[in-house]
């Protein structure tokens, strides 16, 4: 009887030496989120709030739920809305510098 808790003891905390590894192995994309940030913050100031409004909102909305899945840790996630975001966020650039870009070049081509 002694030996059968003695394995239900060493079973338990295997089980929760596996468990802590699991959690240990996805380390918390800093990097990814570092990249978004500026991504986000690089189609604002290109006018992606005037010329790629919603693709811009969709790239804030998704790097908000990353931070909200960082405090969790659930990093897995937040990696994941952490790259949609800086495509979203890249979209949102490419867009604002193109209709700029038409715009200054329609102004010339009135003068």
């Amino acid at each position: 009887m002694n030996m059968t808790k003695t394995l239900a003891v060493n079973s338990a905390a295997i089980a929760v030496l596996f468990a802590l590894a699991g959690c240990a192995s996805t380390p918390a994309p800093t990097e990814q989120m570092a990249v978004s940030k500026a991504a986000v913050s690089n189609a604002s100031s290109a006018g992606g709030n005037e010329f790629a409004p919603l693709q811009l909102k969709a790239a804030m909305d998704k790097m908000d739920a990353a931070e909200r899945a960082m405090m969790k840790k659930d990093y897995v996630l937040a990696r994941q809305l952490a790259e949609q975001a800086e495509v979203d966020a890249q979209l949102a650039g490419a867009m604002a510098r193109s209709a700029k870009s038409k715009k200054s070049s329609g102004r010339l081509a009135g003068r």
